[in-house]
């Protein structure tokens, strides 16, 4: 797929968001861009190889979800993220790069996948990143898990309704869940209103990025304000089968 006009580089397009990129930290983008080719060879991570492409669908996508964190993240705050659904690594691995004091768990209930992402942790020698191979409906009745975070992240999870059930329960009271959207976001988060109420959040105005390189793309922005009821989250796969409505 070809990229919209004008293509920047990443660190141009970066600094838009308000995100500064350094020499070492690029050269960590390029270690998880080769990482992802080679294991793309054995196993289906992603369809996207090209390294262009991966600058900008993986990783700029992926740190676009730090915006409404920027100024906690940049005074170099430990926030705790979870990462749920992880898959190839996004977004936690870029934003862990880009903000090496997060604290970082990687949920992610495929094997190979998570085999994937611990390898690629230990290679590119980041600390304070952890992989939990479970589905996110177990993981987050865990003790250690379940209220505990300061951000929740979720990338190509489902619909808006599934990534907020299966990602607020995780969240700590005034921890943010911040949802990678595109397409009409006012719509997206009045169909997801049911599941805000019954997980305890409160929803933000949505966040518009506007960004040439990622057209439509925007963020839903939720505040856990109490404890997640011990409903939530419902069995594996209701959530998809059966979002909340």
């Amino acid at each position: 797929m070809a990229l919209p006009e004008p293509a920047s580089s990443l660190v141009e397009a970066a600094a838009r968001l308000g995100i500064q990129l350094a020499d070492g930290q690029l050269a960590r983008l390029d270690q998880l861009g080769a990482a992802l080719r080679e294991r793309n060879r054995r196993a289906n991570l992603t369809s996207i190889v090209d390294p262009r492409l991966v600058e900008i669908r993986h990783y700029l996508d992926s740190l676009s979800a730090a915006v409404p964190l920027l100024d906690q993240l940049q005074s170099g705050e430990a926030l705790r993220l979870v990462d749920v659904g992880s898959g190839g690594g996004m977004p936690g691995l870029p934003l862990k790069i880009a903000f090496p004091a997060l604290r970082v768990t990687l949920v992610e209930s495929v094997n190979k996948k998570a085999d994937f992402l611990r390898e690629t942790v230990a290679g590119l020698g980041l600390n304070d990143v952890e992989v939990v191979a479970q589905r996110a409906e177990l993981a987050a009745r865990v003790p250690e898990y379940r209220d505990a975070f300061d951000w929740a992240t979720a990338r190509a999870l489902g619909s808006l309704p599934v990534v907020v059930e299966l990602c607020a329960p995780f969240l700590a009271p005034g921890g943010l869940l911040v949802a990678q959207r595109s397409g009409n976001l006012e719509a997206d988060l009045v169909r997801a209103a049911p599941a805000f109420k019954a997980l305890r959040l409160w929803s933000r105005a949505p966040v518009e990025l506007e960004i040439a390189e990622l057209p439509g793309h925007g963020l839903i922005v939720g505040e856990k304000y109490a404890p997640t009821p011990d409903a939530y989250p419902r069995r594996p796969g209701l959530p998809r089968k059966r979002p909340i409505a």
